[in-house]
């Protein structure tokens, strides 16, 4: 920038701003609040002081409406700010987003980071958490004696359930020993194993007070502990770590203990009301099977008047079944008769065909025998010619008939030569001869 240049006293004011907020950017400043005052537009002002400086500071409506803490004046808190200048009239203030009560915002970080640490390994999860037992044996307490909490539960435990046995495991609940404590009292009760459910507790307090139940050592033996732990530390609205890793959480001390014992007039309504519905329903079986016992004996009968009703059963279907019989038979029987009548007639009655009949028949046997007679007339004259075709006939006569060597019948004389063996059959026997002399035609 131009030395020699003249500057109006908004591009200055302007310019120191942004050079404010860009280099000092969004920070924490710690003081006491002073003049504080909210304007009817909802914006809140007041100064933010130390021993040896002041600043304006203003939160805006939408900014105002989330804070968790009451401002006042008096207060020494912590401000998340930016640095700026108001414009308007040239002054220096903090833009405040967030407001904590001082001293107590390392506090609440490291709470933070624990919680999410521990939260992300499991230690919180349902699913790892075990059931407080509905009617302990034995309660042990972990908590100060001096504690008015310690009061406060046995009263409430001995007033809900009169002569249930409780273990007091001494520890000191606030200081800087406290987190150590607690975590070897709660080591051993689980070494003792007498108790079947803890009950961690101490009355409300500051962050400060309640801190050694956040600390990572109280943690781990709460989630390594085998016997149920109910957490019951300070009021309502605090929570602890040990809140979150315990099986079960308590508003407050007192509660911690109406939820380990139960009631023991609930008890014993509960008790008359499941014996009111166990007599119920004993009687109601009873009911049934008297009924049942009751049919059973009236279907109940002696082994002689059962045989006899079996005889009569038997006797009736017996006679059904002659009766049925009978039916059977006569029912063709029935059908039968008229149809034998009429066999018998026709058998009687000589039928309206016989006389053709016998016609038929004789002039069978007349044209049968003439036939034959012309048949036997032919018959002989056949035999007549065969017996004078029949060479055996011829031989009888005095020919013969003469083979040459292969066998054949000679007819011709030229089918033989000078010095050939023949054969001659006769009508009786035959002979051999050799050819001397031939003489063909």
């Amino acid at each position: 920038m131009n030395p020699a240049a003249v500057l109006p006293v908004s591009l200055l004011i302007s310019s120191a701003r942004l050079l404010i907020e860009r280099h000092l950017g969004l920070a924490w400043i710690s003081g006491e609040i002073s003049n504080f005052t909210r304007a009817a537009s909802g914006h809140c002002y007041f100064v933010l002081k130390d021993s040896q400086a002041q600043v304006r500071c203003v939160i805006f409506r939408h900014r105002w409406q989330l804070l968790d803490v009451v401002l006042k004046d008096g207060l020494s808190v912590e401000v998340r700010a930016t640095p700026t200048i108001y414009e308007a009239r040239g002054e220096f203030q903090l833009t405040v987003e967030s407001v904590r009560l001082a001293g107590l915002g390392a506090l609440y970080e490291k709470f933070a980071a624990l919680k999410a640490r521990l939260d992300a390994a499991g230690w919180f999860h349902p699913d790892r958490k075990r059931a407080v037992p509905t009617l302990p044996r034995v309660v042990g307490i972990v908590t100060s004696p001096q504690a008015a909490a310690l009061r406060d539960v046995l009263t409430t435990i001995f007033r809900r359930l009169p002569g249930v046995p409780v273990i007091v495991y001494p520890t000191p609940v606030q200081g800087a020993a406290a987190a150590a404590s607690i975590a070897a009292a709660i080591a051993a009760a689980n070494a003792h194993a007498e108790a079947d459910v803890l009950i961690v507790c101490r009355g409300g307090g500051s962050i400060e007070d309640l801190w050694a139940f956040n600390e990572e050592q109280v943690a781990r033996a709460v989630f390594e502990s085998r016997i149920p732990v109910v957490s019951g530390v300070g009021h309502e609205t605090d929570f602890t770590i040990c809140d979150f890793v315990a099986d079960l959480r308590a508003p407050t001390p007192t509660g911690a203990a109406t939820l380990v014992v139960p009631d023991r007039l609930a008890l014993r309504a509960s008790a008359g009301a499941l014996g009111a519905r166990w007599q119920k329903a004993v009687v109601r079986a009873l009911e049934l099977r008297m009924q049942h016992l009751d049919m059973i004996s009236r279907r109940l009968v002696h082994p002689m008047s059962r045989i006899q009703q079996r005889q009569q059963t038997v006797a009736a279907l017996a006679s059904r079944i002659a009766r049925a019989a009978a039916v059977a038979y006569e029912r063709p029987r029935s059908a039968l008769l008229p149809i034998a009548r009429d066999l018998g007639r026709l058998l009687r009655t000589p039928p309206r065909q016989s006389a053709m009949v016998a016609d038929i028949g004789q002039r069978w046997r007349r044209v049968g025998g003439d036939h034959l007679a012309t048949l036997a007339q032919r018959l002989g004259a056949l035999e007549q010619s065969m017996r004078h075709l029949n060479p055996q006939a011829v031989l009888e006569r005095g020919y013969s008939i003469v083979t040459g060597e292969g066998g054949a019948i000679v007819h011709d004389a030229g089918e033989v030569s000078l010095g050939e063996s023949i054969g001659i059959q006769f009508a009786r026997g035959e002979a051999a001869a050799r050819i001397t002399r031939s003489a063909p035609d």
